[in-house]
């Protein structure tokens, strides 16, 4: 593990001790959930983003015109 020295305004200091104290875990923690879940989500959109400029729209029309064009089963209707 390292260390890491962060500022905070004192009302986002404050909220975070209460949301800590309502999950009952410590300050710590709770940052540190809070960074791991934002790393994730900006990992995501970069990988989303790369996997989309390999795509092509032809092939994907191609496949979805294999798809066969019939009503879907009751339990699959919207």
């Amino acid at each position: 593990m390292s260390a890491l020295s962060l500022r905070l305004p004192k009302s986002l200091h404050e909220r975070l001790r209460e949301l800590a104290k309502e999950e009952g875990i410590s300050v710590n923690q709770l940052a540190m959930l809070a960074v791991a879940e934002k790393v994730a989500s900006l990992s995501t959109i970069d990988y989303l983003e790369k996997r989309a400029k390999r795509g092509n729209r032809e092939k994907f029309l191609e496949i979805l015109g294999k798809a066969p064009d019939v009503e879907p089963a009751a339990f699959d209707r919207l």
